[in-house]
């Protein structure tokens, strides 16, 4: 029984350390990809475009951005869940 309680607060370690570093990579990312995303277009300056009223350059940014946002937490959500199968076995 005893073990049992180890191995959930193992699994409670893990969930936790893996949520805050989930939460710096999410964090570093909204900054990095919206400059990633100005040197992959040099050409378009996307703040200016987008002040201008540019709807379809304000839907590729945001697009973009968004599914780069979401492919990281799918890769932390694995990160979270592998960790938990790990301290549980």
């Amino acid at each position: 029984m005893r073990t049992v309680f180890v191995n959930i607060g193992w699994a409670s370690v893990f969930i936790l350390i893996s949520a805050v570093v989930g939460i710096i990579l999410i964090s570093a990312s909204t900054m990095v990809i919206p400059k990633l995303l100005d040197k992959l277009t040099p050409r378009i300056d996307e703040e200016k475009e987008i002040a201008r009223g540019n709807i379809a350059v304000a839907q590729y940014f945001g697009r973009v951005a968004a599914a780069c946002i979401i492919g990281i937490s799918i890769i932390i959500g694995a990160a979270i869940i592998g960790g938990i199968i790990f301290a549980v076995s």
